[in-house]
């Protein structure tokens, strides 16, 4: 790397998708805080100059890059989506204020727009069109959000005096080159393509970048091959069979996967999603009104659109086949694909009000632990938990179906009883007529078990009960739960914030049982997504296999078996499943060269007993999120933000939304602090360093 070509900066940010654009945002609110975003450039002040490194697209990275599908959506209503810091993030840097993305798309294709910022239409006509239709509960294709994220950090870069430079490549090491001057390299392998329609694209060569801080924002890093996913991959070449292995969708060549013909799938959480509008609208298929058999619903909107808003997007629809899509035999260990959001008749849902798992209950958790990883999550949170999902389920039972409870049985009762109860399971069990609406935390995104002669009827029973959640979220029990596990999730979040469970319970129940159902529960698709997937069961293009789904290769072809489902065979199989975002596993060259070197290591979680676990994320300090090597030495140079660092930075993973605390936008603020404290800006038109040498 000696003779590759080299260039000094202020900072290198490593990773251009949310997280860099949000330390960019927060450099200029620091080195401007009393100019309204929109404001014109200071010219007198100094250039900050700012290399940003990424793959695919710098400015909306890998998830956001804006020549991905329209098919492929965010989770997460348009108005819950910001990349800026507002007053209810803890920060020491000043507040100013910024668009979300509903304000954002409102000026991009208005007149007028936000006092303060001016209109700024998106760089291409799809952008224009769909920012046109965005309102709050909508939810965004992850290409709008990108041109969102691209203008956010053009515009902080030009009123915050940043030269933004942009390397499209991937990061392979950061090493210390001049410890007396606290100077860093980056070594880059850059690639040839866009680097987001803002910015353009740099040099082809291999590239040397020093700079006295690096920030690490790689957002959602993806696991090695795994040797299962080799052999199926080997499997496949010899048999001429199709594998498409897992990864992020909008990096998979789906035009491979055959037309009429049984599929495998394996793994039914968000991935599935997109996976299921690429091989069906995506391929000339289409939805209509189930009632009417109108391609729009009653508000007009396309029953196509995936990410339709307002009162009808959880109707009935059918499918009409264009003959091109495949038919998919899809399961997963938990057997159920995540349940949809509810289509909401005006406006954002209102918080759910916890009765037993009270915010006053989790503080007093934390107050117990005093700061001391003594809870258990099994033993704590979980029957807080589990009752509280369970008084959600009766609780809409009473409310809108009293006849489906036994006689005299109240909300208030119910959470009496519950508050007492050691097995909220038998209380439900007792408590409802037809034990068809009985209730178990622990399986609650998963089928009861049953005997494989009924597994049919069972899965149109959940088509009915999952339709009546995303078309009546306020009546159906099943909506009411997701809407209580999303409450509660924030609220383990902060006990582990808070470093007061046991890091052992973290790596177990927290992994295996409370992230898991989360992520199942409340972070499932737009309702409309799973209006489409019911249409599809029901259309007999998608057929769930069940619970403790398994593949592997016999005799030549690929070969599925569930609880209740003997073997399936077929020639093609397809791997949805995500990343979860570890890093021993990670397949990303910075990464593996950092923890196979020394120069980084796993988090240690503190445990009751007095000992250590390894978590799956790296070790950073708590104050200024600097990098900790085998040895436990910080290198202050190195800041590491997100979900590489998830088990200090807990939370960091989730965007940011307004008028919520934001662990992502909290360590952008970290990273900009530390680097405006370690830089020497560029003298505006000199294109030299304050100090007068060259860069």
């Amino acid at each position: 790397m000696s003779d590759a070509p080299h260039a000094s900066f202020d900072a290198v940010i490593v990773g251009g998708g949310p997280r860099a654009v949000a330390v960019v945002a927060r450099l200029a609110a620091r080195r401007r805080p009393d100019a309204p975003w929109g404001s014109a450039p200071d010219p007198a002040l100094p250039v900050l100059r700012v290399a940003v490194v990424d793959r695919v697209e710098v400015g909306a990275g890998a998830t956001w890059r804006t020549d991905q599908s329209p098919l492929l959506l965010n989770n997460t209503w348009a108005a819950r989506t910001t990349v800026h810091a507002d007053s209810s993030t803890p920060m020491t840097g000043p507040v100013v204020a910024g668009p979300d993305l509903v304000a954002w798309a409102h000026a991009a294709t208005s007149d007028g727009g936000p006092a303060g910022m001016a209109p700024r239409p998106p760089g291409t006509a799809w952008a224009a069109d769909e920012a046109r239709g965005l309102g709050p509960g909508s939810y965004p294709t992850r290409r709008l959000q990108g041109a969102y994220y691209l203008e956010q950090i053009d515009e902080a870069a030009r009123r915050g005096g940043i030269e933004v430079v942009p390397v499209h490549g991937t990061v392979t090491d950061v090493r210390a080159i001049r410890t007396e001057l606290r100077e860093v390299t980056v070594s880059a392998d850059t690639v040839p393509g866009p680097a987001g329609p803002a910015i353009p694209a740099t040099q082809t060569a291999p590239t040397r970048l020093s700079a006295p801080v690096v920030v690490l924002a790689q957002g959602m890093i993806q696991a090695r091959r795994a040797p299962r996913t080799a052999r199926f991959a080997e499997a496949a070449r010899t048999h001429g069979l199709v594998y498409v292995e897992p990864g992020m969708p909008a990096e998979r060549d789906w035009a491979v996967v055959p037309a009429g013909q049984d599929v495998l799938v394996a793994g039914l959480g968000a991935n599935f999603f997109d996976v299921l509008a690429l091989l069906t609208v995506g391929r000339g298929g289409h939805f209509v009104d189930a009632r009417t058999g109108a391609p729009a619903d009653a508000s007009g909107r396309s029953c196509d659109d995936g990410g339709a808003d307002g009162p009808h997007a959880g109707d009935p629809l059918r499918y009409v086949p264009c003959g091109a899509e495949p038919h998919l035999l899809a399961g997963s260990r938990r057997g159920l694909p995540y349940r949809g959001k509810g289509a909401l008749t005006d406006g954002l849902p209102a918080p759910y009000a916890a009765r037993i798992a009270t915010r006053e209950r989790f503080a007093a958790l934390a107050d117990r632990a005093a700061g001391r990883p003594v809870l258990d999550l099994a033993r704590d949170v979980w029957p807080l938990v589990a009752a509280e999902l369970t008084l959600a389920h009766l609780t809409a039972l009473a409310e809108h179906r009293p006849s489906a409870l036994r006689a005299g049985v109240t909300p208030d009762a119910l959470a009496r009883r519950l508050e007492r109860a050691t097995d909220p399971a038998c209380v439900a069990a007792a408590l409802v007529v037809d034990p068809a609406d009985a209730f178990d935390a622990a399986r609650a995104d998963r089928p009861p078990i049953l005997e494989p002669a009924t597994w049919p009827a069972w899965v149109e029973r959940w088509v009915r009960d999952e339709q009546e959640s995303v078309s009546g979220p306020l009546t159906s029990p099943r909506a009411r739960v997701n809407q209580a596990m999303e409450t509660l999730r924030g609220e383990v979040a902060r006990l582990t914030r808070a470093g007061a469970v046991d890091g052992a319970s973290l790596e177990s129940t927290g992994e295996s049982v409370l992230t898991p159902l989360g992520l199942a529960l409340a972070s499932g698709p737009p309702p409309r997504r799973t209006a489409q997937l019911l249409a599809l069961v029901r259309a007999g293009v998608v057929e769930l296999l069940g619970e403790d789904t398994r593949v592997d290769v016999e005799e030549g072809a690929f070969v599925a078996r569930s609880r209740v489902r003997a073997a399936v065979r077929a020639r093609a199989f397809v791997e949805t499943r995500m990343s979860r975002g570890q890093v021993s596993p990670t397949d990303d060259p910075l990464l593996r060269s950092l923890l196979d070197s020394g120069r980084a290591r796993r988090h240690p979680l503190p445990t009751a007993a007095g000992g250590v676990v390894p978590s799956e994320s790296l070790d950073v300090t708590r104050d200024g999120f600097a990098l900790v090597d085998a040895a436990g030495r910080a290198d202050e140079r190195v800041v590491v933000l997100g979900i590489p660092a998830e088990a200090v930075q807990r939370g960091s993973a989730i965007g940011a939304s307004p008028g919520v605390p934001s662990p992502l936008l909290a360590g952008a603020d970290v990273a900009a602090r530390r680097i405006l404290a370690a830089a020497q800006p560029t003298a505006p038109g000199t294109g030299r360093t304050a100090s007068g040498t060259w860069c």
